[in-house]
């Protein structure tokens, strides 16, 4: 849903973060934050388990960028045992015919590196 939103995000947290809450209030507020709201969204890692929706995982690659993203399905959780969604995620992605090396980011790579950064960790 953020990169759906990410206009509605930064005018929240950006432009308008306290302008209407009543000055008794005012310390329920959040101090400012250092970098602008979407930096931080950015650093979110996605998935791909939308259900085999192409323009929703290239609206996610799109924000988040091929660094970010993860293969996933949302495995088992499907009339048939994980099959359906692993199948509609996997045909999502061949639609939008990425570069080898965007889609093996996002197949493998990604997840490799997130783990072996743990394990260095």
């Amino acid at each position: 849903m953020i990169p759906y939103f990410a206009g509605r995000i930064e005018q929240g947290w950006g432009l308008e973060m306290g302008s209407r809450t009543p000055p008794s209030d005012s310390h329920l507020l959040p101090g400012p934050l250092q970098r602008p709201a979407p930096d931080y969204f950015r650093m979110f890692y996605a998935d791909t388990a939308l259900s085999g929706s192409a323009p929703a995982t290239q609206c996610g690659l799109s924000y988040f960028g091929a660094d970010k993203v993860l293969f996933a399905s949302d495995f088992p959780f499907d009339a048939e045992g994980g099959c359906y969604l692993v199948r509609e995620t996997i045909r999502a992605l061949d639609e939008l015919k990425l570069p080898a090396e965007v889609r093996a980011k996002i197949d493998h790579d990604n997840v490799q590196a997130i783990i072996g950064r743990r394990r260095a960790g």
